[in-house]
């Protein structure tokens, strides 16, 4: 009987996740406090809820509930989505969906992809979410294939192959579904490939569009390239875009160019480092900002396009802010791409500043020099003043919070021929870092017009996780050394920390369900500065991926 009476509650788990998610309810997502919706918690990926149970009084009752474990060693990515009682999270070899109260599995689908898949992954294996639409979960795979999962029960729908892995792609991004599309990016740049955004049919994966990040001669930008160059040229999309429903408009960042020696591909390189207004329906670009012009330092622009509403000299506008890898806090004009703010929000030598009618960075002689091959420090390094770990805009504070990187890099060229399959950078790789003596990273709150910092939280040991804030006037971040954290939104105070056992670099995101507010964060070391950094600190901190969802104390 008990069986069956857990059966039947499971049946009746499962009817409950089935109910299709609209268009309609994904446009509220970001002010629809009992779900998650969106990678970001919203459309305009602010990553901020009203939720305010949590609040800096209560955070230090905040405990576990429970703890899922995804029987995985590798790095843990990911951003949990929550839909009427039941969380979704991906990892790089699983689905998975689980009773958001409970914790107990409802169902896990596995993925599996070549054995030599991992060799062409540039910076980690692992997986950074899904997407819901229409009772279904679509998420990528690690061999550039795009799936969609029955929410019901997890049975594969549809599959549709991307790119072929033996040209060095590959995939890690959540899926974006706006107006009735779902959109991917691709990854693959350190191998000499030509980015690209899709577009698929959500019903039948039919490939409906796609957008080159790198245009053809033929294709406007297309003269920003030398020769064949563009068809190596990188610009890989592998961070989830951003999304305004009244503009009909996404905002997707593009990566690096390739190789990093940009003495290969003379030209603005367009359209690397840049971001992209595009329509959803058709991947038509309406227009693009480019913040760095044929980069050399690894400063690709796919981190996360911020979408506010916020008075600029006094007048009411619809803004983009990027807290850009090459150092410098943008805020933009999203109807247009005018360019409204460019601060540095740390420190930054290889430009001045940026040209506010331009638009273009005002380069020093260390570019130059760079350029010419010269052996160089730079500030930021090629991890950039900020990674890929996403930030969080609190609309009541008007501050952005953002894990930042607080040392430079040692950077120079070397020859670099193109193999298919194989790493074109055309960079030294032997001595890249620039520690300095202070802390390598910092929890900031940072003003968007002016990139100053209000207040900012040091770190020995740089935080790769993302940001969560809320109207509790709380803001959580994840330590690689596996300690989840609360800070006062206004002081930066740390409040709380509850140690999970592994490194962090999840994205937490709450909801509230049954009169209560939870947070998850997935655990699980590895990653960018792991793989690269040679920090000896790091030693000892265990792999192991996990979901924690904490609650405070009743």
């Amino acid at each position: 009987m008990k069986r069956f009476a857990m059966a039947a509650s499971l049946v009746m788990l499962a009817s409950t996740c089935a109910s299709a998610q609209t268009t309609e309810q994904l446009v509220k997502g970001a002010t629809d406090t009992s779900n998650v919706l969106n990678y970001g918690m919203g459309y305009n990926l602010q990553r901020f809820s009203t939720l305010n149970q949590v609040n800096k009084d209560t955070v230090k009752n905040l405990v576990p509930v429970w703890n899922y474990s995804f029987n995985d060693d590798r790095s843990e990515e990911s951003q949990p989505l929550v839909y009427q009682g039941v969380i979704y999270v991906t990892s790089h070899n699983a689905t998975m969906a689980v009773d958001a109260k409970t914790g107990k599995q409802i169902w896990k689908s596995k993925v599996e992809y070549p054995a030599e898949t991992p060799r062409i992954v540039c910076c980690g294996i692992i997986n950074r979410g899904a997407a819901l639409y229409d009772g279904k979960v679509f998420r990528t795979t690690l061999d550039a294939n795009v799936i969609a999962l029955d929410a019901k029960d997890g049975k594969e729908l549809w599959r549709q192959k991307a790119a072929d892995i033996k040209e060095g792609y590959s995939m890690t991004v959540a899926p974006l579904v706006a107006d009735g599309v779902v959109i991917t990016g691709i990854s693959g740049a350190e191998f000499g490939t030509r980015g690209f955004i899709d577009g698929w049919d959500p019903a039948t994966g039919k490939h409906l569009w796609r957008t080159h990040s790198i245009p053809s001669p033929d294709e406007p930008g297309g003269d920003t390239w030398k020769g064949d160059t563009w068809k190596l040229g990188g610009g890989s999309t592998w961070i989830t875009g951003s999304y305004d429903p009244e503009l009909n408009t996404v905002y997707w960042g593009i990566g690096n160019p390739g190789p990093f020696n940009s003495a290969v591909r003379p030209g603005d390189n367009l359209y690397t480092c840049s971001v992209l207004a595009m329509d959803p329906k058709t991947g038509k670009i309406k227009w693009h900002y480019q913040f760095s012009p044929n980069n050399p330092f690894d400063y690709d622009s796919v981190a996360e396009m911020v979408l506010a509403d916020m008075n600029v000299e006094g007048k009411p506008t619809k803004v983009l802010m990027d807290a850009n890898r090459n150092g410098f806090f943008y805020v933009l004009d999203r109807t247009n791409g005018k360019l409204l703010a460019a601060n540095p929000y740390v420190k930054v030598n290889w430009a001045t500043g940026v040209d506010m009618k331009t638009g273009k960075p005002i380069e020093t002689d260390v570019t130059k020099d760079a350029r010419d091959g010269k052996k160089v420090t730079v500030y930021p390094s090629i991890l950039g003043g900020k990674n890929w770990e996403p930030m969080s805009f609190n609309p009541q504070t008007g501050l952005a919070y953002a894990n930042t990187l607080a040392f430079g890099g040692r950077y120079k060229t070397e020859p670099v021929t193109f193999k298919q399959g194989e790493w074109y950078l055309g960079m030294d790789l032997t001595d890249l870092w620039e520690w300095g003596d202070g802390p390598r990273g910092h929890l900031k709150a940072i003003d968007p017009m002016t990139g100053k910092a209000k207040w900012e939280a040091p770190s020995d040991i740089p935080r790769f996780s993302g940001v969560l804030s809320t109207a509790g006037g709380v803001v959580f971040a994840g330590a690689l050394t596996g300690e989840f954290e609360a800070f006062d939104a206004d002081t930066g105070k740390k409040l709380w920390q509850f140690q999970t056992g592994s490194g962090i670099e999840g994205q937490p995101v709450t909801w509230q369900q049954d009169g209560v507010q939870y947070i998850a964060v997935t655990s699980g070391y590895g990653g960018v500065y792991s793989l690269f950094s040679g920090d000896e600190r790091l030693a000892k901190v265990p792999p192991g991926g996990s979901l924690w969802v904490f609650a405070v104390k009743q």
